[in-house]
């Protein structure tokens, strides 16, 4: 006769399915078994809650959450602040979806089993420190760049079609000096389709001004951000304001929870993937997944050193001479670049040494 295990404890492992407005949980023992679940609006009350609902069944081993650095965030940083233990799931896979269909509380049970079978065992981004500060800012700064640049294309769109005087006077002027000219006209009070062209181009030069001081304000602010956030990054070759920033929002404010630099080549999309099967192995192919801005960090790190820097030019020579590729070479040091930044990011030794090293 089979019985099942009993437990003097019960170990309570938790899965969220996350969404704008509200959350759903499922509850599961240590045997997988279902204890219950639980929707919850995403309020402050709707998390503590939450984790009351869970502490009720036992003791609490880890949340398992979809989107933990998007719909998920702000549960997440309530749980880690009670001392629960968060575990990042991914999505379920397309094809474990079409098997088992998909809801709420169908996904919510899959993370909670991905934590508890140890397929997912994933520590996300705190979100809660200065790598948190730099993302906002940068995400500040890009869309006042788009909008800048929109502003630009529509003055010279509406340059092609202006009357000729207007035209004449401002067709072939650089950017800078097409916005500082565009920004002094003076429409008048007429109805006609000059004025109406002239208050258009001011307003929009205006605003490309205003922009620009934006963009300027915060260039100084993610510059000192950067600096005191990871110094050791900045004072390595090549790593200016944009790529470091970029690199310390892809580690995430505890950059401690990537094991090794290989993970966080992986994270950033620059690790090799094996391709070989059967007779052919030991062949690689080109890494498409990870954190595509990241990735384009670093190839930008690699393009500045094969420019500038004379130890990558001597390596960039040497295996050109084994019969590499340009392609190759820089995924071979967008590799080397990723390990040094993690050791700049996780080591505590000071900027200087690690420069030298």
């Amino acid at each position: 006769m089979t019985t099942i295990a009993q437990f003097d404890t019960t170990l309570v492992t938790v899965g969220v399915d996350t969404h704008l407005d509200v959350h759903v949980a499922v509850a599961l023992d240590q045997l997988g078994r279902r204890l219950g679940d639980l929707e919850i609006p995403t309020t402050q009350d709707g998390y503590d809650d939450l984790a009351d609902w869970a502490e009720s069944f036992g003791e609490v081993e880890a949340f398992g959450i979809e989107g933990t650095g998007c719909y998920g965030a702000g549960l997440a940083r309530v749980l880690r602040a009670r001392g629960l233990l968060v575990v990042e799931v991914l999505r379920p896979k397309r094809q474990t979806r079409r098997h088992k269909g998909k809801s709420d509380l169908i996904d919510a049970e899959a993370a909670a089993r991905a934590v508890l079978s140890g397929e997912a065992a994933g520590a996300p981004k705190t979100g809660d420190d200065i790598a948190e500060i730099i993302r906002v800012l940068r995400i500040q700064r890009q869309t006042a760049v788009k909008a800048r640049t929109q502003a630009i294309n529509s003055m010279r769109a509406l340059l092609v079609t202006a009357p000729i005087e207007l035209r004449d006077q401002l067709r072939g002027l650089p950017k800078n000096k097409l916005i500082a000219a565009a920004a002094r006209l003076r429409p008048g009070n007429d109805r006609d389709v000059l004025v109406g062209v002239k208050r258009s181009l001011r307003a929009l030069a205006r605003r490309c001004q205003h922009l620009d001081a934006e963009v300027a304000e915060l260039d100084a602010d993610l510059d000192e951000l950067v600096r005191s956030a990871a110094p050791a990054l900045v004072a390595l070759f090549g790593f200016g304001t944009d790529t470091a920033g970029q690199l310390i929002v892809t580690a995430g404010d505890n950059p401690d929870r990537l094991r090794s630099d290989a993970a966080f080549s992986m994270l950033c999309g620059s690790s090799p993937q094996p391709a070989g099967s059967g007779k052919t192995n030991g062949r690689h192919r080109l890494n498409r997944g990870g954190d595509r801005q990241a990735n384009a960090a670093l190839y930008r790190v690699a393009l500045v050193r094969m420019r500038w820097h004379q130890p990558t030019r001597d390596y960039v020579e040497r295996r050109t001479k084994e019969g590499k590729s340009k392609p190759e070479i820089i995924r071979c040091l967008k590799r080397y670049i990723a390990r040094q930044a993690y050791t700049a990011l996780t080591s505590t030794q000071p900027a200087e040494a690690q420069a030298a090293a």
